[in-house]
């Protein structure tokens, strides 16, 4: 009976033994995950790349800290800025077509913020791709200079037993403050380089004109009393030496989105931490320069359904200078602390407005009728939760993108992406200047023409990493990142960055900087919605192939989408016509439109003659006319859906055959089977 007993008892013990071993097996097995690649940070590029990734065949996991989807293009910046149209492709532009369809356009650059979070999260459905939200870097482990795994944890309980590990053969760093990068000991700096480094002349400090103060406004707590101190947001330091470099970070702010649309307004209300004296300088600058109307001091652009993106104008406006120095290396909760300052200090300057009574009287009644929309960030109190971190680390990897890539004085042989804007840098710092107030650091310089980026600026230095992809804190001099700076370029720059993962992965055993960059290029091309589908046949004056000219055309400067367009003035009395010879590579149904350059007070009256190329009749399917009057801001104009055959034979003609003012011609667009995605 004793032996019975023990017996049982070794079993018992024996059974907890291996209940005890197996029972981590299962315990970690849920929190280790296993992709291709790894994309960390859901901004605008983060879903680009996942989508893309997934797309060309391969596992992703895409990880964001936050609740949502898109980053700044989700989070109030729905007034797109651009620069050159032509050169937003692929998915990108598949975006803004998305949203055209919202809207009942062909595209849609100014949009509301949660028609493209719910585009970014159509993106993750369709692609199923695993997402997960509010998940946080918390380590990186690396095997001499590859990355094996990262750590996160929960960023609303950040203790061990929230972490997870993610395994990949590739991960892309699309986060605004590049920590993974910075984690894996990746080289990068942060502020202004000194103009001397690359020899730049736009880079360090840089006292201008723009987004100033006038002369003659008084830093001084007491008016002329040094001994006072100075008042809230003038900086204490000395102003240095133009062109000399620090690590001083342009200004953040939000992109406001407001209504004042009463059923869907919320008022604006005191905010947390209100201190009047936050905006005596805004007090002191409006009386050199005294109100005209509440949105003198915003960059205030009307939006879909009555709303707003409201950006920084002037002296004293929505940008915190100063405030965000620390913020690109700072830790999770100074982050949070920096992000709730710029919050309380924004609303409280609508506050200010709205309220104080050194503020006009009618000002202040304009700005009460404006509120916080209730369908907009609606598990945030209506307000935005995305800081607009316009620019934080910047990786020093295989090539740095500088002034001269942006001015066309070296150009790049292994672009995978372009860029268009100016050269641009908000404030970085406000200071005291011959007893002035007077901002640093804004620089807006353009009149170049669109550029490519590097790859290398896309990837580190193989020594340090060979498996990681930075294309949104890439490598790039201030200055010039600018101009790279745009949420369309960054996705294009995504979507490249993602066949590169792929590429890789498939060739070069996860080597990123081996990749052969002529492939990326030509799978962008060749399928730029990663899906397999045909691309939209685009026809512009640049195709000399594809474009017939009769008569003598006017070759003038495109203003809106880039291109140079043609233009006749002589009202039909000299017969002149472009005819666009699209190659159809599937027969069917094309949507045709025709695209009018941005033009100021202009008339016109242009014919549209669309053949469909069956040879057998070479039969006229319509000839319409088409009006635009006054001033156009570069649109797209549909002239219907119409049945082609494969090849060249069918074009769409533009003529002055029945005009009676200026005719223009830019570009023809086929588009095959358009969809509405979001319902």
């Amino acid at each position: 009976m004793k032996e019975i007993i023990i017996s049982k008892l070794r079993f018992i013990v024996l059974l907890l033994i291996c209940i005890i071993m197996v029972f981590p097996v299962f315990a970690t097995k849920d929190k280790v995950k296993e992709v291709d690649v790894c994309v960390y940070g859901g901004t605008s590029s983060g879903v680009i790349a996942a989508y893309t990734a997934k797309k060309l065949g391969k596992s992703v996991l895409l990880v964001e800290p936050s609740r949502h989807l898109g980053g700044m293009s989700s989070g109030g910046l729905g007034y797109t800025d651009i620069g050159n149209k032509y050169v937003v492709k692929g998915l990108a532009l598949d975006f803004y077509r998305r949203l055209g369809s919202h809207y009942g356009k062909l595209e849609q650059w100014i949009f509301e913020p949660k028609v493209a979070e719910a585009i970014f999260n159509d993106y993750a459905a369709r692609a199923g791709f695993d997402v997960w939200l509010q998940r946080r870097l918390h380590n990186v482990i690396k095997k001499e200079n590859t990355i094996t795994q990262i750590i996160v944890e929960d960023a609303n309980n950040p203790v061990a037993t929230t972490y997870k590990t993610i395994k990949a053969k590739v991960f892309i760093d699309c986060s605004h403050e590049g920590d993974l990068m910075a984690q894996a000991k990746v080289s990068y700096t942060v502020g202004r380089e000194s103009n001397s480094l690359y020899n730049e002349t736009y880079n360090g400090v840089q006292l201008l004109s723009q987004h100033q103060f006038p002369d003659g406004i008084d830093p001084f707590i007491v008016r002329g009393d040094s001994t006072s101190g100075l008042i809230w947001g003038v900086n204490s330091k000395f102003l240095a030496a133009n062109g000399s470099g620090d690590k001083k970070v342009q200004a953040y702010n939000f992109r406001v989105t407001l209504t004042n649309v009463k059923a869907n307004l919320i008022p604006i209300t005191i905010p947390d931490n209100y201190d009047p004296k936050k905006y005596e300088l805004l007090i002191r600058l409006k009386e050199k320069i005294p109100w005209d109307r509440f949105y003198d001091v915003f960059i205030w652009c009307s939006m879909p359904n009555g709303k707003t993106d409201i950006n920084n104008k002037g002296g004293f406006s929505t940008d915190m200078i100063g405030e965000n120095w620390n913020y690109p290396e700072a830790t999770y909760d100074e982050r949070a602390r920096i992000i709730k300052v710029h919050e309380d200090y924004t609303k409280g300057l609508f506050y200010f407005i709205g309220h104080d009574e050194r503020i006009p009287e009618r000002i202040r009644k304009e700005m009460l009728q404006w509120g916080y929309p209730k369908d907009e960030f609606i598990d945030n109190n209506n307000w935005t939760p995305q800081l607009y971190v316009r620019e934080s680390r910047r990786m020093i990897g295989e090539l740095v993108m500088n002034q001269h890539h942006c001015q066309g004085e070296e150009i790049v042989n292994d672009g995978i992406g372009m860029a268009a804007y100016t050269m641009d840098s908000h404030n970085c710092d406000r200071v005291v200047v011959n007893g002035m107030v007077k901002n640093e650091g804004n620089v807006e310089v353009g009149g170049f023409p669109p550029y490519p980026i590097s790859y290398r600026a896309l990837i580190p230095k193989k020594k340090e990493v060979n498996n990681l992809l930075v294309p949104y804190c890439m490598s790039a001099s201030h200055i010039s990142y600018g101009s790279i700076r745009m949420e369309p370029v960054f996705m294009v720059l995504a979507q490249s960055a993602a066949i590169a993962a792929c590429l890789s992965i498939d060739e070069n055993k996860g080597v990123v900087q081996d990749v052969n960059v002529a492939k990326i290029q030509a799978i962008f091309k060749n399928n730029p919605l990663a899906d397999g589908s045909v691309p939209d046949i685009l026809v512009d004056n640049n195709d000399k192939e594809n474009v017939v000219l009769t008569g003598d055309w006017k070759l003038e400067g495109g203003k809106a989408y880039g291109s140079d367009f043609l233009s006749d003035n002589s009202k039909g009395i000299q017969y002149k016509s472009i005819k666009y010879k699209p190659n159809i590579i599937h027969k069917g149904e094309y949507e045709v439109f025709v695209f009018y350059p941005k033009m100021d007070d202009i008339t016109t009256k242009t014919s549209i003659t669309i053949f469909d190329g069956y040879k057998q009749n070479d039969k006229l399917i319509t000839s319409k006319d088409i009006i635009i009057e006054g001033q156009t801001s570069g649109e797209w104009v549909s002239v219907g859906n119409y049945n082609f055959p494969e090849g060249k034979n069918g074009y769409v003609e533009i003529s002055n055959k029945n005009s009676d003012g200026r005719v223009i011609a830019d570009a023809v667009l086929f588009i095959k089977k358009r969809k509405k995605y979001i319902k």
